[in-house]
């Protein structure tokens, strides 16, 4: 598989910094420029044959990499012209002869550690045209956003549009694309590779997202690039590639990270905690994933449908990232073993193995992102939380926030008056 790199942008937000001197792709990071480090990285998994496409201060480029034989890989030149820039995409037109097959897609101010091995395996499973790579971000509310059924991209929402309540997810600039894609570019003119390539295949169900913790973060703005110059020396941005094993903080819901109100089933009841957005930006900042697990019996009551609880979660998703935090991943059970309720769905009444204190929900996270439970916590308000963390052997974390009732006889590895408190300790350990 081939990778194309578009690095032909001017870079206008980011002018502070590169004072119009250098691509915005040949920032520094530790003395080497933002293009070696996704060179280095694609070639870790052996993708070597390498297209970047230049315009703007393009010949700065092409020095400093040449035909990346010192490097290992074979790299090779779209040059656009300045005075007719092709956009992000009309340079496809001149790919069409040299990709017979699906290749990576990478917008050239990412920086990224990936593993391009789980990224591939992952769209050839699905076998769709499209597969993006999505995460959640500390700037949803500046973002446009994905939205997904499943794992089937259905559409874009737009950070220029009003709107409300949202999943905070985000097309990182990471892309695989199927040579079909090619087709939809006729001319050398100016395209968009999102409005031209991406919602075109959307319309036809043929976009999927792959949703990833790894690290990939633009340097668009002064603030990111600073950002990533810290998380570089702080050894993240290394530790996050999903061939490591990653250490989680495990968090309940309800009573832990928004108010206990009994069975939560409004989404107008769902309140933050006071400091949450605090802790859990800190969890973001530290290299500990983030990731949310919970028992939803309101689903198999039928107190609440399926939509109705996603939408309870896309405000939680929202009030968080409108404090620059976001949890990784949000884990739920929707069963319930008993039975007699009015209204109930009959399907869900059954006992299973995600509903905590079960570990279903703890092994499918740890299934997905590598997780090493060892270098875990579970932080929760119940004796379920931690009778679930002792089954799992995650240390287990009692947050005097919530219900803290008396169902197990269990006693937490650790305790604190809250979820803020307990984060500032385990992340200062």
């Amino acid at each position: 598989m081939k990778a194309v790199i578009q690095a032909g942008g001017k870079g206008t937000r980011i002018l502070n910094i590169t004072s119009d001197k250098i691509p915005k792709p040949m920032l520094l990071i530790d003395d080497k420029p933002i293009l070696y480090y996704q060179i280095m990285n694609l070639k870790r998994y052996n993708i070597k044959d390498i297209i970047i496409i230049v315009c703007h201060l393009g010949d700065i480029i092409k020095d400093y990499f040449k035909d990346g034989k010192k490097l290992g890989v074979n790299i090779s030149y779209i040059e656009e012209d300045e005075s007719n820039p092709l956009g992000t995409a009309g340079s496809f037109y001149y790919l069409k002869n040299n990709i017979d097959d699906d290749f990576i897609f990478l917008l050239g101010d990412v920086f990224i550690d990936i593993n391009f091995d789980r990224f591939i395996n992952y769209h050839k499973k699905y076998k769709k045209d499209i597969t993006l790579l999505v995460h959640p971000n500390s700037h949803p509310y500046d973002s446009d956003l994905i939205i997904t059924e499943g794992n089937i991209v259905k559409g874009i929402n737009y950070k220029n549009i009003k709107r409300n309540n949202y999943c905070n997810l985000v097309n990182a600039g990471v892309m695989i694309f199927s040579n079909k894609c090619l087709s939809l570019i006729k001319k050398p003119i100016k395209y968009n590779y999102e409005k031209d390539i991406v919602c075109p295949m959307i319309k036809k169900n043929k976009v999927i997202a792959y949703k990833s913790t790894e690290y990939v973060k633009d340097i668009g703005t002064d603030d990111r690039y600073y950002q990533v110059i810290k998380d570089y020396n702080s050894n993240i941005i290394q530790s996050r590639n999903l061939s490591n094993l990653q250490k989680c903080i495990f968090l309940d819901r309800d009573g832990t990270i928004n108010k206990h109100v009994g069975f939560l089933k409004n989404v107008d009841d769902l309140e933050l905690i006071s400091g949450v957005d605090r802790a859990i930006r800190k969890i973001n900042d530290s290299g500990f994933l983030c990731i949310v697990i919970t028992n939803q019996p309101v689903v198999a009551r039928g107190d609440v449908t399926f939509d109705e609880l996603e939408e309870i979660h896309r405000k939680l998703e929202t009030l968080l990232g409108d404090s620059n935090a976001y949890v990784d991943d949000l884990l739920y059970c929707p069963h319930h073993p008993d039975k007699g309720y009015e209204g109930e769905v009959s399907n869900l009444k059954i006992k299973c193995n995600c509903r905590k204190p079960n570990i279903g929900l703890i092994e499918e996270a740890v299934k997905r992102y590598n997780i090493d439970i060892s270098k875990s916590y579970f932080i929760g308000d119940t004796t379920t939380d931690i009778e679930c963390a002792k089954r799992a052997n995650i240390k287990s974390v009692l947050v005097k926030s919530g219900e803290i009732d008396n169902k197990y006889k269990v006693v937490a590895d650790y305790e604190f008056d809250s979820l803020e408190e307990a984060v500032n300790t385990i992340v200062g350990w």
